[in-house]
Parts: C-alpha cells; sequence; structure tokens
C-alpha cells in the first residue's frame, strides 16, 4: 500500500520533506534539522528561499509582499500574523520585504503595498493588492487547501 503524501519545505532550513496525509501536519518536524515544518506564524524569505518554497510545496504558499516603512504594512502585519495561527498547515504564510528583495516584488509585478499573493503549485492563483481582512486570507486557503 503506498502512502499519500505531500511535500512541505522547512522554514527553518529549506530541506524538502515528504509529510503523510495521514499525520498531523502541525506536529510533523523537518528529517534534516527536526525543526516543527509549521510554527503558526509567517516566515520571513528572501527571493531565492521564496522561489524553492513555491516550487516545492504542495500547500498553498499565502504572501505578504512589505516594507517596514509602509503604514498600511504594519496594520496587515497583525492580520497576516493571526492568519498564519490559524490557518497553518493548510497553508505557508510568507513575508518578503520588498526594500531587501526588490526583484522578487518585481517578479510578481508588485507595484503597490501591502501586495498579498495566494500562490498554489507554483501559480499565482490569486492577488490582493492594500490592507485586506482576514476572510479574504481564510477565503483564499479554504478554495485552494480543500
Amino acid at each position: 500500500m503506498t502512502v499519500e503524501k505531500r511535500r512541505v519545505v522547512c522554514p527553518k532550513c529549506d530541506s524538502i520533506n515528504a509529510v503523510p496525509r495521514s499525520r498531523p501536519a502541525e506536529k510533523a518536524r523537518c528529517g534534516r534539522c527536526h525543526a516543527l515544518l509549521f510554527e503558526g506564524a509567517p516566515v520571513e524569505l528572501d527571493a531565492a528561499r521564496l522561489r524553492k518554497h513555491i516550487a516545492n510545496s504542495d500547500v498553498p504558499v499565502i504572501v505578504d509582499f512589505w516594507a517596514p516603512w509602509c503604514g498600511p504594512c504594519q496594520a496587515m502585519a497583525p492580520i497576516f500574523a493571526q492568519a498564519a495561527r490559524s490557518l497553518e498547515p493548510r497553508a505557508r504564510f510568507v513575508k518578503i520585504n520588498v526594500d531587501d528583495n526588490p526583484q522578487a516584488a518585481r517578479d510578481y509585478g508588485v507595484q503597490g503595498i501591502p501586495a498579498l499573493f495566494a500562490l498554489n503549485r507554483g501559480e499565482v492563483a490569486a492577488r490582493h493588492a492594500g490592507l485586506a481582512e482576514a476572510n479574504l486570507l481564510k477565503g483564499w486557503v479554504e478554495r485552494l487547501a480543500g
């Protein structure tokens, strides 16, 4: 009998892990560094790490493009963090600082921040510009993760 697995990228060491769907993902640990695969908090990534997470993840990746000087970004931060707490492990929540990663922002056509993206199996499934409510993020995860 074959065990159905999903790929999850470790938020600490970026190793690709195969997690059996029958196991609770909340308790899954990285096979390499043994960190929890889901911590219920957004993960700060750079452009290269973002590409790895998107290309190798079987769970949707919800991205917040932001900057520390941006007032609406600061207002979005606790909403995004709460969404990560309540919706992981059904999705991975990541933050990309556009000042430190301008190419990542250009790659996704970010013209204003905060900019929110839902990526599923490497493709943009949804996007939103500006401050958003938690229900938007929840709706994306419910639609993409089932």
